[in-house]
């Protein structure tokens, strides 16, 4: 096996990747960054065509860079990918591309990362895959008649990929309101799932601009883990798993669209879908807007893993020494899952580190200091 020895490995080279790489460079501690895809930025550019972020300009850069647009434009993932890519150029950091780790372990008092025949060992791993890599899609799915063109919104690009005739999406939060607006443009779209409320702007107003820098300020400093109104909305997003209101697309967007809006899918009926009404959907399409579920099955490591998420301390896992996560919801804030507000827990994440790793140099000169006095 190829084996090559660092100070940190970072796996996954998306926005938080790249800013945990970013002060890692900036502390001159050795490391790599090993992403799946084959070019920095491509999980953005396998989204579907037309998706743009929920936040401005103004608060999408990552440290020591600003997003290169207008302040208030809202970027789109090709503008996303590419500044992620030029990102890694600029800090010149160490991305090794198409590195899918299969397995995380350790190797005697070293973490080991392995794809196939390659090996790297570190005294560190920062796990910056993201929150939800796995599609969630309901179980009786498969058994939709096999006519009915099916997907996920990862694999969703545009309305071409669909065939003609009615649609359903099923999820009612942001991802599928803004794709069943989008394809209600060529078809009758029928939109389930439960009403997740709207912000009280819509996204790109002068309204929303007033509101904007409070709700960012708000979503770093007072919706955090440390708060009780922030544990509360913490547990409201993630226990279970809720989208979040409708940011750009709105109630009334849906309505003036021709959408119509149904109960959530309980099953199949006949090959179609049925409502939890008992509905039946004779629909020619199905958009499952879903969202994701965590895997870590990958990690054979000492991590407990509560709602598929790990169980971390600010991103820090107390029952694995070295071993710690980056770019989760809630990990310390409202913003830990946003472009730029992943910045700040990186920040806190390699200021960890390098204590860990100063501590563990002198735990190892110690004896040698204390032969030399005696």
């Amino acid at each position: 096996m190829r084996e090559a020895r660092v100070g940190t490995i970072v796996i996954g080279g998306g926005q938080a990747g790249l800013a945990a790489g970013y002060y890692l460079k900036r502390r001159g501690l050795p490391f790599v960054i090993l992403d799946a895809n084959e070019r920095v930025g491509d999980s953005w550019r396998k989204r579907w065509d037309s998706l743009r972020l929920f936040t401005p300009a103004r608060y999408d850069g990552l440290p020591g860079k600003p997003f290169p647009a207008p302040a208030w434009a809202y970027p789109t993932k090709d503008e996303v990918a590419a500044f992620l890519e030029s990102y890694a150029e600029a800090f010149e950091l160490p991305v090794v591309t198409g590195v899918r780790v299969e397995r995380l372990g350790r190797a005697g008092d070293l973490f080991e990362a392995v794809q196939g025949e390659r090996r790297w060992e570190a005294d560190s791993v920062v796990v910056a895959t993201g929150a939800y890599d796995a599609p969630r899609i309901p179980p009786f799915a498969r058994d939709l008649d096999e006519g009915i063109v099916q997907m996920h919104s990862k694999e969703y690009r545009n309305p071409r990929q669909l065939q003609e005739g009615p649609t359903l999406v099923v999820g009612a939060a942001n991802s599928g309101a803004e794709i069943a607006v989008e394809l209600a443009r060529h078809r009758r779209v029928t939109l389930s799932g439960r009403d997740t409320g709207q912000e009280p702007a819509s996204a790109g107003t002068f309204r929303h601009r007033l509101i904007a820098p409070l709700f960012w300020f708000a979503a770093n400093r007072v919706l955090t883990v440390r708060t009780p109104v922030g544990r509360r909305v913490r547990d409201h997003f993630l226990d279970p798993p809720r989208g979040l209101p409708l940011g750009r697309v709105r109630r009334a967007d849906l309505d003036r669209a021709g959408i119509e809006r149904v109960a959530r899918v309980a099953g199949v009926q006949d090959g179609y879908p049925v409502l939890e009404d008992g509905t039946v959907v004779r629909a020619a399409n199905v958009i499952w807007c879903t969202g994701f579920t965590a895997n870590y099955d990958w990690i054979e490591l000492p991590v407990t893993f509560r709602g598929g998420l790990p169980v971390a301390r600010r991103g820090v896992v107390e029952s694995c020494p070295g071993l710690y996560f980056l770019g989760l919801p809630f990990l310390h804030s409202l913003a830990s899952v946003l472009v730029g507000g992943v910045g700040r827990d990186a920040a806190h994440l390699v200021d960890r580190i390098a204590h860990r790793l100063a501590d563990n140099a002198a735990r190892r000169a110690a004896p040698g200091r204390v032969a030399a006095r005696s």
